[in-house]
């Protein structure tokens, strides 16, 4: 059966973010993801895991910027990441590394590096170098401490300029940088966007243990399953099926807007969830 992880930046938005652990574990959930955990105490965040017995199984890097304050400025200015951007390889080293000693006390297994729009006046190829020698630094510094660094392709209508869009190409770069730590984060909501041909990309991509985890939302608004055009009972049959097959052991997070977001809504929503445990 599929484990599913709740991705609290979306989930749960009726409530303060560190009581979205109590929350998720309420509702079952064993594990959590989120985008960014910089803007709070590290201390505040393992204590909420710690009490609900929850594991933390993913988190991205820092969007931009050398500090808190300069974190949530990049964001709030448009930036999604810099390891692909050429002339910013300092600013990625400084973020990952923040991420990295996050994810010693939360124990994350697992670090999204977040890829970045592709520089005004970068060619493709030239991002792709960038990238590649950044993820290559990224891999070394977090095989010290036995963490995966993934990274995602998004689709075009989300984030616009995104380098990174398909599987296949996601799939090119982490066999450039050649390290086992080094995976693709496959989130089927861009997938299905960019690509479709959902469960050809599953059979395929699974069973070359580069897919460090999967993440979930229907298309086409990024609601919870059984809101839109996914065949949900069937992708989740083909990902147990294959996960049999190969032995992915992964995380499925739930990175979707409940579309409840009245008070109590995302749990009324996990209707959906039910038949899965």
């Amino acid at each position: 059966m599929p484990r599913f992880a709740a991705n609290l930046s979306m989930m749960y938005p009726d409530l303060p973010f560190l009581d979205r652990f109590d929350a998720a574990a309420k509702d079952g959930f064993k594990a959590v993801e989120y985008l960014f955990p910089y803007a709070f105490a590290k201390a505040d965040i393992a204590a909420r895991l710690k009490a609900n017995g929850l594991q933390q199984v993913l988190f991205n890097t820092p969007p931009g910027g050398s500090d808190v304050a300069g974190f949530d400025a990049a964001w709030a200015a448009g930036q999604r990441g810099s390891a692909s951007v050429p002339g910013r390889e300092a600013e990625f080293r400084a973020g990952f590394a923040q991420a990295l000693d996050w994810a010693e006390v939360l124990a994350c297994p697992r670090i999204h590096a977040m890829v970045g729009l592709r520089a005004e006046g970068a060619s493709a190829d030239i991002a792709d170098a960038t990238l590649i020698g950044n993820l290559q630094w990224a891999a070394a510094e977090a095989a010290k401490a036995g963490r995966d660094v993934l990274v995602e392709p998004i689709n075009t209508r989300s984030i616009p300029g995104f380098h990174l869009n398909r599987q296949d190409h996601a799939h090119r770069i982490v066999q450039a940088v050649g390290a086992a730590n080094v995976k693709v984060q496959m989130d089927l909501f861009h997938c299905q966007i960019v690509e479709g041909d959902l469960s050809a990309k599953i059979a395929q991509y699974l069973p070359t243990g580069r897919v460090g985890h999967i993440q979930i939302a229907d298309v086409p608004a990024r609601h919870e399953p059984g809101t839109g055009e996914i065949n949900w009972a069937h992708i989740f049959q083909t990902i147990d099926q294959v996960s049999a097959e190969c032995g992915w052991d992964g995380w499925i997070g739930c990175e979707y807007n409940p579309l409840d977001t009245t008070a109590g809504g995302t749990s009324r929503g996990l209707a959906w969830m039910q038949k899965y445990r």
